[in-house]
C-alpha cells in the first residue's frame, strides 16, 4: 500500500497529548520561548556546522492538519478532546523564529533556533524542528571534516544506497554540499540544490560485458564527457589501468579525449595502487588524468592516505558520510526558557545534577566576539535579548561553570548570530542558495583559529554567559 507522507504528523504523540491538556486548561495562549541547541560537538570535534534552516522554514510556514489527519486522530485517540481536534483543523504557526544562518559554525549551549509562540504551537512543532536540525547539522559537520581532510581535493557524496531511507539520503546530500562537497550522486538532490548529480560506473557494468576493454569502449562512446573508468573489477595494475590507458590513447588519436578523464579505485591498497596507477598514466602522457577513490572512506582514512602520499585527486565518500557512521545522532534538544501566563512573564530552566545539563533561562540572543586586528573569533556570549555591549569598553568574559577562568577583552567587535526569520507567522528572510551557504562556511573557517577544527584534541571554543544571564540563572537555582 502506497503511503503519502504527512509532515504535519511527523511528531511524537506526547506533543499532542500535552497540547490537549494546554487547550483544555486555558494554557493554549500562554506565550512560550523555546531554545533549540546542542550539548556537545559531534565526532569529538571542536565545532558544529549549522544546517537545516531552509527546511525548518518550509515546515513552519506550511504546517497544517487536514480533515483526514484530524479524523484519524479522533478514531485512534479517543482521549483527545473535540476542542483540541477542532483546534488542529485550523492550526497555523503564528509565532516568531530567530535562527543562526546555515553554514555558521556553532557551539554547545547556544540557541540555534529560538521560537517564541503560543505554547501549544511551540510544543506541536518541537519534534519536526529537532529531526530537521539534528540530521542536517550532523551530516554537514561530518562532510566539513572530510572536506578538510581532503585538503582542497574535490569530495563527492555518494552514499544514498546506505542512507537511512530516501529522505535521509536527499537531505543528507544537501547537508553534504553545505559541508563543502562539490557534488553528489543523488539524482533527486538536483531539484533541491540545483547541482547536476555525478557518477561513473559500477562493477556490474564491467562484468556485464565479455571483457573489460569492451566495457570501457562502450562507455566512452555513450558518455563522451564523463570518462572516469572503474579499474579494479579484475586486476587493477595488470588489466584495469592498461585497458583504461588504451581507451584514452584511442580517443586522443581521434581528438575525442574529454578534458576530464581518469580512473576510479574502489578496493585494495589505495595508497599503493594510486601511486602505481599515477606512474602508468604519466608514462602514457596522461598527467592530467583524474584518480578518484572510494571504498569506505572518512576523514581519518583520507588523512592517513594523504600522509602515505597517495596520488588520489578526487574522493568519493558514501556510507561513513551519509550515515555519520561514527556518531549516528547529534542530540540537539529543545528546552523551554520562558513562559508568559496571563501577562506574567516567568523565566524557566531545567535543573540537573550534571551542571552541563542545566539550561539557560530567559529570552536570549547569541553574539560572537571578534578581534578587530586578526578578524578571528574569540568567544560567543549568550545574553539576554535586551542587553548590549559597548565595543569601546573592556569586556570581561568568564566560564559559566568554572567562573575563575576569566579574560578581559579589548579591541573587539560584536556580531549578533540569531537573526529574524519568521515574525508573527510571516517569513521575513530570504534563504540563500546552497552555493552561498557553502561560501559562508568557508568564511566561517577563516574566522576561526585552526586549533578549533583539528581532529585530535581540538581547542575548546569559549561559549560564555553574560553576567546578567549568569546572575538570573543562579537566582532561579537558589529559589
Amino acid at each position: 500500500m502506497y503511503h503519502k507522507r504527512s509532515p504535519q504528523l511527523s511528531t511524537d504523540y506526547y506533543q499532542l497529548s500535552m497540547s490537549n491538556v494546554y487547550i483544555n486548561d486555558d494554557k493554549k495562549d500562554d506565550i512560550a520561548v523555546f531554545d533549540l541547541f546542542i550539548r556537545k560537538n559531534p565526532f569529538k570535534g571542536g565545532y558544529t556546522v549549522c544546517a537545516g534552516l531552509e527546511q525548518v522554514i518550509n515546515y513552519l510556514t506550511n504546517v497544517h492538519f487536514s480533515q483526514d489527519d484530524v479524523n484519524m486522530l479522533r478514531e485512534n485517540h479517543p482521549e483527545l478532546s473535540e476542542k483540541f481536534l477542532n483546534y488542529l483543523s485550523t492550526f497555523k504557526f503564528t509565532g516568531e523564529l530567530y535562527a543562526i544562518p546555515e553554514g555558521t559554525l556553532i557551539f554547545p549551549q547556544e540557541p540555534i533556533l529560538r521560537i517564541k509562540a503560543p505554547l501549544i504551537q511551540a510544543q506541536i512543532v518541537e519534534t519536526a524542528l529537532l529531526t530537521i536540525v539534528n540530521h542536517q547539522t550532523l551530516i554537514a559537520t561530518k562532510a566539513s571534516r572530510i572536506v578538510k581532510a581532503a585538503g582542497g581535493d574535490p569530495v563527492l557524496e555518494c552514499g544514498l544506497r546506505r542512507a537511512h531511507g530516501a529522505e535521509a539520503g536527499l537531505y543528507g546530500s544537501r547537508a553534504a554540499i553545505i559541508g563543502g562537497c562539490v557534488g553528489t550522486s543523488n539524482v533527486e538532490s538536483e531539484q533541491l540544490v540545483n547541482i547536476p548529480s555525478k557518477g561513473t560506473m559500477s562493477h556490474s557494468y564491467v562484468l556485464s560485458y565479455d571483457n573489460e576493454n569492451e566495457a570501457f569502449e562502450k562507455f566512452s562512446q555513450y558518455n563522451p564527457d564523463n570518462l572516469t573508468l572503474l579499474v579494479d573489477t579484475y586486476n587493477t595494475l595488470e588489466s584495469g589501468i592498461p585497458n583504461a590507458i588504451s581507451i584514452f590513447l584511442k580517443l586522443k588519436e581521434q581528438n575525442k579525449l574529454p578534458k576530464i578523464h581518469g580512473i576510479r579505485l574502489d578496493s585494495g591498497d589505495l595508497a599503493y595502487l594510486s601511486k602505481e596507477c599515477r606512474k602508468q598514466l604519466d608514462a602514457a602522457g596522461f598527467t592530467d588524468a583524474v584518480i578518484s577513490a572510494s571504498s569506505d572512506l572518512d576523514e581519518h582514512l583520507i588523512s592517513d592516505l594523504k600522509i602515505q602520499g597517495a596520488k588520489i585527486t578526487t574522493w568519493g565518500v558514501g556510507t561513513k558520510l551519509i550515515t555519520a557512521y561514527d556518531q549516528p545522532a547529534l542530540g540537539a534538544v529543545y528546552k523551554l526558557s520562558q513562559i508568559e501566563h496571563k501577562g506574567q512573564v516567568m523565566d524557566k530552566l531545567k535543573v540537573s545534577n550534571d551542571p552541563g545539563k542545566i539550561t539557560n533561562p530567559g529570552y536570549k540572543k547569541v553574539v560572537r566576539i571578534y578581534n578587530k586586528l586578526t578578524k578571528k573569533a574569540i568567544a560567543d556570549i549568550i545574553m539576554l535579548s535586551n542587553e548590549t555591549l559597548d565595543e569601546s569598553e573592556p569586556l570581561t568574559i568568564f566560564h559559566p561553570i568554572y567562573t575563575w577562568k576569566k579574560r578581559v577583552l579589548t579591541n573587539y567587535t560584536v556580531k549578533d548570530l540569531l537573526i529574524p526569520i519568521i515574525i508573527d507567522g510571516k517569513l521575513v528572510y530570504e534563504s540563500p542558495s546552497i552555493q552561498e551557504i557553502q561560501k559562508h562556511l568557508k568564511e566561517e573557517f577563516k574566522s576561526m583559529w585552526p586549533a578549533v577544527s583539528r581532529f585530535i584534541n581540538p581547542h575548546e571554543y569559549s561559549v560564555d554567559l553574560s553576567m546578567e544571564l549568569w546572575s538570573l540563572k543562579n537566582d532561579i537555582l537558589s529559589w
